[in-house]
């Protein structure tokens, strides 16, 4: 009150009633507010289209998905690789359309799960049509489609046709629309304040688990074994499917992480294009080092593999890193995976693909990555609040700690 009270404030209020112009002042009426209500409405067009566009490159990573799982596997059963990434997207869309987009992002229920917003009863009970609605529905059907067919890689060769068709409901429609609730939806983590960017959690670790548990239910395939326990290498019949595949998904991997803003105008935009091509990057060149030093020869397979898992790695602080954080999450990335896919042999624990190494163990190097290599002034650019990670000084009594409490 004592501020109010102060000489000057009272002759500044004064003058400011009396003396400035009325036609400096952007009422709704005059020319200058209906320029800014058409800045603000083109502005919320770009943000739509922005938001299409990253779906739309999301959705071809479904091809990219389909190339290095046929290429990863034996001939005979491409047929049934491409059927199952092709019924899994179909059926999970559905599926989300009507029932994960509700349990995802409906009014929360003790922070577990959604319980509205079912039967898109959040647009048509609008009274009016919302565009914007559409185009968030589209963005995010498209992630639970790639969370969903990470797991077709690593039940492949041996699984019924069937059973897949009841996991695809079961993912797209319970087990990735929970979870995603919990960082994304305002659950039980969100209220906690975790960060997960673009999904190192929400869609490849639980992707990643999913396979892990399907695989120990399946077990091996048939010849990877023999009766003395020992492994048989059963080889994929096209690397150059794979290579495709992968640039593919990294290409993909921009809307990716990009879209994420949900806003054209986001000023994170082209430092997360960055960090996605250094990740991958040196993911590949790592792995690709790792192979040539261990085994005297570069392993195309376990490199290209490194492109993915560098990815991965990265997508959950994708916006909230620097450049050179990127580097090192993807350098470190290929350690992960290489002693990873070793640990799960010795386990006897068969993937073909080495999905649950690539998404699933990197998924959670990915998330504890945030908590590490996060930097106040990428956090503040990207959301608005400023907050460092362990190494960057954030300790762990820090604030950011603290919102994981």
């Amino acid at each position: 009150m004592r501020f109010f009270l102060r000489p000057n404030i009272i002759l500044l209020l004064f003058l400011f009633i009396f003396f400035i112009p009325s036609e400096s002042l952007p009422l709704e009426g005059s020319e200058a507010g209906k320029s800014i209500k058409a800045l603000s409405e083109h502005a919320a067009s770009m943000d739509m289209i922005w938001t299409l566009v990253a779906s739309f490159l999301i959705f071809l990573m479904q091809a990219g998905f389909t190339l290095v799982e046929v290429g990863f596997t034996r001939a005979k059963n491409a047929g049934n690789v491409v059927m199952k990434n092709m019924i899994d997207f179909a059926i999970g869309a559905i599926g989300f359309f009507f029932i994960g987009y509700g349990l995802m992002f409906g009014a929360s229920a003790l922070g577990l799960f959604g319980t509205s917003d079912f039967f898109l009863n959040h647009i048509t009970h609008s009274g009016k049509i919302d565009n914007w609605k559409f185009a968030n529905l589209m963005f995010q059907v498209v992630f639970a489609a790639t969370a969903a067919t990470i797991v077709s890689g690593a039940m492949s060769e041996r699984a019924k046709f069937i059973g897949y068709l009841f996991y695809t409901v079961l993912i797209s429609t319970l087990i990735y629309p929970v979870v995603g609730h919990w960082i994304w939806g305002g659950g039980w983590l969100a209220r906690k304040g975790m960060i997960d960017f673009s999904g190192s959690t929400v869609v490849h670790s639980v992707g990643g688990w999913v396979s892990l548990a399907g695989v120990l239910v399946l077990g091996p395939r048939l010849g990877r074994l023999n009766r003395d326990g020992s492994v048989n290498i059963i080889s994929g019949h096209n690397i150059p499917l794979v290579a495709l595949g992968v640039f593919i998904l990294w290409f993909g991997w921009f809307g990716f992480n990009t879209g994420n803003t949900l806003s054209a105008t986001n000023p994170s935009i082209a430092l997360i294009a960055v960090n996605t091509i250094l990740a991958g990057a040196s993911g590949a060149l790592c792995t690709m080092a790792l192979t040539w030093f261990l085994r005297g020869k570069p392993d195309v397979g376990m490199t290209l593999n490194g492109v993915l898992s560098g990815l991965v790695s990265c997508t959950g602080g994708v916006a909230i890193i620097s450049p050179f954080s990127a580097l090192v999450i993807g350098s470190l990335s290929s350690f992960i995976l290489y002693f990873s896919l070793k640990a799960f042999e010795l386990l006897r624990i068969d993937d073909p693909v080495g999905a649950i190494s690539v998404h699933g163990v990197n998924g959670i190097w990915g998330t504890l990555a945030v908590g590490l290599f996060a930097q106040d002034k990428y956090v503040q650019n990207s959301l608005g609040y400023a907050v460092n990670g362990l190494i960057f000084g954030g300790g762990l009594t820090s604030s950011w700690f603290r919102r994981w409490q």
